[in-house]
C-alpha cells in the first residue's frame, strides 16, 4: 500500500482526506501535521511515498516546506491541496518540487484520482490549468497578471498585509527581521504599480477577499 503523510492546519480537513484515503484498498495514512516544522520532521521520519500539503501552515509556508522536502529526500513525492487559487499558484509549487495541485472545493471528488496520478509518475492538474499551461507553451508567452510578477516570499507578505497582520507579527510568522519585511513590502509596491502604504493595503485586503469568494 501506498503511505501518505496529510499536513494541513485545519484538523477537519485532515480527517476528511484520512476519511477519504482510508476507504480505499491500495492507500493509507501514516502521518498527520498541522505546521510547517512537524510537516518536515514526520517526511523525513516516516518516508512516505506522497505528502499531501495545504500552503497555509502554522509556523510558515507549504512552498517552503515543499522545497525543504525535496532538498532533503526528493524520493518523496508531494502534491498540493490548498483554498488558493489554482492559477496564480500552480506553476509554483510545481517550480518549488511538488507534482500537482488540487482546489479544495474539489478535494472530496478528485484528491484519490490526483494521489494516483502522482503515485504513477505523472502531473496532476485541473483540466483548466493545463489547458492554460498548454496554451501559454504553444503561444511562446505567458500571460501574467501583476500578482504573477511577485516571487514567492512577496506573495507570502502580500497575503498577510491583506490578512491585517501587522509588520512586526509578519516578521515574527516568517522567522525574518522587521527590516526585511519592509524590503518586501517597498519591492511589493514597486512591482504592483503603488504609491503607498495606504494603496498597498487596499490592494492586498482586496485580493485576500477576492481569492476568498
Amino acid at each position: 500500500m501506498a503511505r501518505i503523510l496529510i499536513v494541513d492546519d485545519h484538523p477537519l480537513v485532515r480527517t476528511g482526506f484520512a476519511q477519504l484515503i482510508g476507504d480505499t484498498h491500495d492507500l493509507e495514512v501514516c502521518g498527520e501535521a498541522g505546521s510547517m516544522s512537524d510537516g518536515l520532521e514526520l517526511a523525513i521520519s516516516l518516508k512516505p511515498d506522497l505528502a499531501i500539503i495545504d500552503l497555509s501552515l502554522a509556523g510558515g509556508s507549504g512552498l517552503d516546506l515543499i522545497e525543504h522536502i525535496r532538498a532533503r529526500d526528493p524520493d518523496i513525492l508531494m502534491l498540493v491541496a490548498s483554498m488558493h487559487d489554482e492559477e496564480l499558484y500552480a506553476e509554483r509549487v510545481l517550480a518549488a518540487g511538488a507534482r500537482g495541485y488540487v482546489n479544495k472545493q474539489e478535494a472530496q471528488d478528485k484528491i484519490i484520482q490526483a494521489i494516483r496520478r502522482v503515485l504513477n509518475g505523472k502531473v496532476y492538474l485541473s483540466d483548466r490549468m493545463t489547458e492554460r499551461m498548454i496554451s501559454g507553451i504553444v503561444d511562446g508567452k505567458s500571460e501574467k497578471r501583476d500578482i504573477d510578477t511577485l516571487s514567492n516570499r512577496e506573495l507570502q507578505v502580500f497575503e498577510l498585509i491583506g490578512q491585517g497582520i501587522p509588520t512586526g507579527k509578519m516578521a515574527e510568522h516568517l522567522n525574518l527581521s522587521v527590516k526585511t519585511i519592509e524590503t518586501y513590502q517597498a519591492h511589493i509596491k514597486k512591482k504592483l504599480g503603488l504609491s503607498s502604504a495606504h494603496e498597498l493595503t487596499y490592494r492586498a485586503v482586496r485580493w485576500v477577499i477576492e481569492e476568498g469568494s
